[in-house]
């Protein structure tokens, strides 16, 4: 049999083309409910969308998201390295607080910090020999925005903590031993050496933490954080426009989320560059 006279003949996937035909109908019928549906009000979003006060509440989101971010990445890096030392009680301490803010909802967490005054009315800071340094009520040195940096950051470090073990973990132990091997200091060795490789394993899981942070600040307007969230229901509080409201935050959060994906998105590229091949495509 001559194999030039073979023809092949593609497979034919209807069902998948059934499948997106049915998703593309059900998308589109209830974009067109919601479009019709009598409480949207459209006008009402596009009115409240760029409203000051409610780009006022976004800034103060992407500040939180940003502090809790940087604080929580600092700390867990800290935590990593104490999971990862051969002192038993560093390394038990590091365990403790993560179990802990990581066993606990950070709505709780939230809340403890935005009402410590009620555990602990007044702070009270002095040295024997000086006296008192500060005494204030705590309700003005735990301000609501201070709470919720507080609360954001420790539990972003219990959660990122782990992160960064995993990535300390994947690079080889050659590494470090050939670091030593040339004189490197632990710090040197983990700062220049370690650290740089365990980044491709960092970046990705710590850009959806990214991410999830920007959307856990909502959960700050219980102990009226000012953020979007806060501003939001504030707002709807007083004009009962509840969906058109909650509407304008959420087309605020897709974006802000949209642009974060889009920054990941590169920085992953930069770290992962020489590490992987092309990318095949899934049939």
């Amino acid at each position: 049999m001559d194999i030039t006279s073979v023809r092949a003949i593609p497979v034919r996937h209807y069902g998948r083309w059934v499948t997106a035909g049915l998703l593309i109908a059900v998308v589109a019928l209830f974009l067109h409910a919601l479009w019709r549906s009598p409480n949207l009000e459209p006008g009402t979003i596009a009115s409240y969308l760029f409203k000051d006060y409610v780009l006022r509440g976004v800034g103060v989101t992407l500040l939180l998201t940003a502090v809790a971010m940087v604080l929580g990445t600092a700390g867990a890096i800290v935590l990593a390295v104490l999971r990862l030392s051969a002192n038993p009680v560093l390394r038990g301490a590091a365990w403790c607080f993560i179990w802990f803010f990581r066993g606990t909802p950070l709505l709780v967490q939230i809340i403890f910090w935005g009402f410590l005054g009620a555990l602990f009315p007044r702070i009270t800071i002095g040295l024997p020999l000086v006296g008192t340094l500060v005494d204030q009520p705590t309700s003005v040195v735990i301000s609501g925005t201070t709470a919720a940096v507080l609360a954001l950051s420790l539990n972003e470090m219990a959660y990122a903590a782990e992160i960064v073990r995993g990535g300390l973990l994947a690079v080889d132990s050659g590494q470090t031993e050939a670091a030593h091997a040339l004189g490197m200091t632990p710090a040197q060795t983990l700062r220049r050496i370690v650290l740089p490789q365990a980044m491709r394993v960092i970046v990705p899981p710590m850009g959806n933490e990214t991410i999830t942070m920007l959307k856990s600040t909502a959960l700050v307007s219980v102990i009226a954080g000012r953020d979007l969230m806060t501003v939001v229901q504030g707002v709807y509080g007083g004009n009962y426009k509840v969906i058109p409201l909650l509407t304008v935050a959420a087309l605020w959060y897709l974006a802000l989320v949209s642009l974060l994906s889009v920054g990941q998105y590169f920085v992953e590229r930069r770290f992962g560059r020489g590490t992987r091949g092309p990318r095949e495509e899934v049939r």
